[in-house]
């Protein structure tokens, strides 16, 4: 009963922060300056301001803001995001199109940095103060200090320019037929280097912060209990040590978790990988507000979506914590 009940209050928070994050995206979008019509406009090259009123009736953007606010939430009601001023599509087909693209280019990198950010953690806090530990701290400070733009060119020059072991732009191969399982292959293929560029910044932080974790549990005294005991040290590490210091990990993984679809803005601009990070900047640049508006919400679903999970795992991993 009780965790039925914190579940409920967790889905409740979860609504009102989406219904609150839908507003204030709303209202940036339309204090942003220009419109879909001035654009769409320019580009024909009748921008008189009688063509520019006909454009701004059609599209609903001479009615007063509170009737548009009004009428965007109606639509989110029938789960309707819209329609798109530029490409004339459905919002949602748009989305649902990039959506799975972002999504594999996303959890890949989250994998990704979580893996090499524990593993380097804890290979630094057992080898505290030597070569490893300098080595792995000197990298994590680079790795982070790095912009994720000039990570990715880096990464395309070495490893598709010089040695061409991966394609530098795209998600496939276009006009292969490689069946489903070259298919498979092709798609790894196209997506080592954007995973990896963005999930460099994450690891890095996860190296630091397990270290750091790592070295204050190891100084616990049921550790030294463990020890005394002779418990061999890979059984100490990974069933006492290791399960209480990831519980700052996870914190700081499962906000980040969502954050890592704004990184992919950056990402599949440099890499021309076909998600809705760069749909939302090709929106951006066109003044389509319900592509816009449609990305950032689904955006903000995602990253109260990983909240929610993260809330999950802290009782996978600390029983005696409740979920709030």
């Amino acid at each position: 009963m009780r965790t039925a009940i914190s579940t409920l209050r967790l889905l409740s928070q979860a609504l009102l922060i989406i219904l609150a994050v839908s507003l204030i995206n709303f209202a940036l979008v339309r204090l942003a300056p220009g419109d879909p019509a001035s654009v769409l406009a320019g580009q024909s090259g009748a921008a008189d301001e009688l063509y520019l009123a006909q454009l701004r009736e059609q599209f609903g953007l001479d009615q007063p803001i509170l009737v548009q606010l009004g009428k965007y939430y109606l639509q989110l009601l029938q789960f309707d995001l819209g329609y798109s001023y530029r490409q004339q599509l459905p919002v949602i087909d748009l989305i649902a199109e990039r959506l799975p693209n972002t999504l594999l280019l996303t959890l890949s990198a989250f994998a990704i940095a979580l893996i090499l950010g524990v593993a380097f953690g804890v290979a630094a806090a057992l080898n505290r103060d030597n070569w490893i530990d300098t080595a792995v701290g000197t990298a994590a400070m680079v790795l982070y200090a790095s912009p994720v733009f000039f990570t990715g060119l880096m990464l395309i020059l070495v490893f598709s320019v010089f040695l061409g072991w991966f394609p530098a732009f795209g998600s496939e191969t276009i006009g292969a037929d490689y069946g489903f399982i070259g298919q498979i292959a092709d798609r790894l293929k196209y997506l080592v280097l954007p995973a990896v560029t963005l999930s460099l910044l994450y690891a890095a932080t996860y190296t630091r912060l397990t270290r750091t974790a790592m070295l204050d549990v190891l100084q616990m005294d049921y550790v030294k209990l463990a020890r005394a005991k002779g418990l061999p040290p890979f059984r100490i590490v990974g069933a006492h040590v290791l399960r209480n210091a990831l519980l700052p990990v996870i914190t700081i993984a499962g906000m980040q978790a969502g954050h890592l679809v704004g990184g992919a803005v950056v990402v599949e601009t440099v890499f021309a990988w076909p998600g809705i990070g760069r749909l939302a900047f090709d929106a951006l640049l066109q003044r389509d507000y319900p592509v816009l508006m449609g990305v950032f919400l689904i955006s903000s679903i995602m990253v109260v979506f990983f909240n929610i999970i993260t809330d999950l795992a802290y009782k996978v991993f600390d029983p005696t914590m409740e979920v709030s």
